[in-house]
């Protein structure tokens, strides 16, 4: 009961903080009480901001969106003089902060301010908003968007000195510093502080990010049947971003170069952007990264910030591990929740934690990141019963599911938009449209696949 008080804490905090027509959620929403609020109450765009936004569309809140896809069309205006002015490319460019002017250069010193690729992490929302609508409409809007980012990094890319691949430079993996030859405190002058400088070339979130902006523009471009020339090229240059590697350590690196980490229970977990939010790693994909995966979610361990830990709890969820998921949400609950529900980050509150809870406790329960809707792929052992009623997932479905005994007892799923339906859960019996059974094929993985019309209902039985 109280996963589902923070789920729903979650779904308030956004229904709140960003409704059509306003302002996207901020670090602290609209909860700032402070004339000068921890962090100016900005747009942090190396995690948070992008988590604020994580249970938009699974959550049914789709039309809540709307202020965080405005402001990533504004930010072209200043992204694409930055782009200009700052580095000579085509295209637009945003980095890891902005505000209400929508500012897009760098700023807060070296080791945040090399962030190219906020704007890019930003556009793959733009595309989740697509792929839970399949509004072709708001695809044609945001085409360009799209376009211009793709842009922007296809001139921006340099050869690594192997001359096999391409990596962003200068580029940063938020905030962790590598532990390697060369890296050093600097005084910055912003802030007069010293800090460790986390500058390299090819950070591995900026390849996983930048691999999922080119597949998805392929797709968008192939939709609409746009630039096909262009995206051959992206193809071939997406072909070339740094691979995933493992390091001496059996970790998946953080960086293109094998350092080491000079804070290894940082809160980021930056390089895992792959495996969530991304879809670069999966258990069906990429079985040789899970281990290493695991070695750097273990390393980090389980504690950390309110948003670290919503950001953990997805990331076993995506792994299939649900009791790890559950006792990391009780860790949470524990240690780094207000009475409030409102997540702590050190002793502020940030909605991010909160809404990152909400996006974890989703995952557990139901994913479609890969074209199949998972069924219950991370139950906790703890949450043998239960119901789920209203959760969206990729193709335009909204699904109302009931399970006992950790199996799927009844399935109700609306097609907003007529796409085909994969299914995957134990024991599918049958699938009735308006108590007529609908033709389905079983797939070699024993998934379940059947058309759909828009507007229509399904009933998967299940066998008891």
């Amino acid at each position: 009961a109280l996963a589902a008080l923070c789920y729903h804490f979650g779904r308030y905090l956004l229904i709140a903080s960003s409704r059509p027509g306003t302002q996207p959620a901020n670090l602290q929403g609209i909860w700032n009480n402070n004339m000068n609020p921890p962090w100016d109450a900005k747009y942090t765009t190396n995690i948070n901001t992008e988590m604020n936004y994580w249970p938009v569309e699974t959550g049914n809140l789709s039309e809540l969106a709307e202020p965080l896809i405005t402001m990533v069309k504004e930010l072209t205006d200043q992204g694409s003089q930055v782009a200009r002015e700052h580095y000579g490319a085509r295209g637009w460019v945003f980095h890891q902060n902005t505000d209400i002017w929508r500012v897009a250069a760098p700023m807060d010193g070296p080791t945040w301010g090399t962030f190219t690729v906020g704007g890019a992490w930003l556009v793959t929302h733009l595309w989740e908003h697509f792929l839970f609508t399949r509004d072709t409409g708001f695809l044609t809007d945001i085409y360009p968007v799209m376009k211009g980012c793709v842009e922007f990094f296809m001139d921006f890319l340099v050869e690594h000195p192997n001359g096999r691949w391409l990596v962003t430079n200068p580029s940063n993996s938020p905030e962790n510093p590598p532990k390697g030859p060369g890296y050093k405190y600097f005084y910055d002058e912003v802030t007069g502080m010293y800090y460790f400088t986390t500058i390299v070339a090819g950070s591995t979130i900026d390849m996983q990010i930048l691999k999922d902006l080119f597949l998805d523009f392929k797709a968008a471009a192939d939709i609409l049947h746009k630039d096909v020339e262009f995206t051959t090229q992206v193809t071939t240059a997406r072909s070339r971003l740094v691979p995933s590697q493992v390091g001496r350590d059996g970790m998946l690196q953080e960086w293109t170069e094998d350092y080491g980490q000079l804070e290894e229970k940082h809160r980021h977990f930056s390089h895992l952007y792959g495996l969530y939010p991304g879809n670069v790693i999966s258990l069906r994909n990429t079985p040789e990264l899970v281990e290493p995966v695991k070695k750097v979610l273990e390393q980090r361990g389980d504690g950390g910030t309110g948003f670290s830990r919503g950001w953990k709890m997805a990331l076993w969820a995506r792994l299939n591990d649900g009791d790890r998921a559950n006792s990391i949400f009780k860790g949470y609950i524990r240690e780094q929740c207000y009475p409030s529900l409102f997540a702590k980050c050190v002793t502020p509150l940030q909605v991010d934690g909160s809404l990152g809870v909400t996006a974890g406790i989703t995952e557990m329960l139901i994913q479609s990141q890969e074209g199949i809707i998972e069924l219950l792929p991370a139950l906790p052992e703890e949450w043998k019963e239960g119901r789920f009623e209203g959760v969206c997932a990729r193709g335009g479905f909204e699904l109302d599911m009931q399970w006992k005994e950790k199996r799927m007892t009844r399935l109700v799923l609306l097609s907003k938009a007529g796409m085909p339906c994969r299914v995957n859960a134990q024991g599918i019996k049958d699938v009735l449209n308006r108590g007529t059974s609908v033709v389905f094929t079983v797939m070699a993985d024993n998934t379940v696949v059947f058309e759909t019309t828009a507007g229509e209902s399904y009933v998967v039985e299940f066998d008891q």
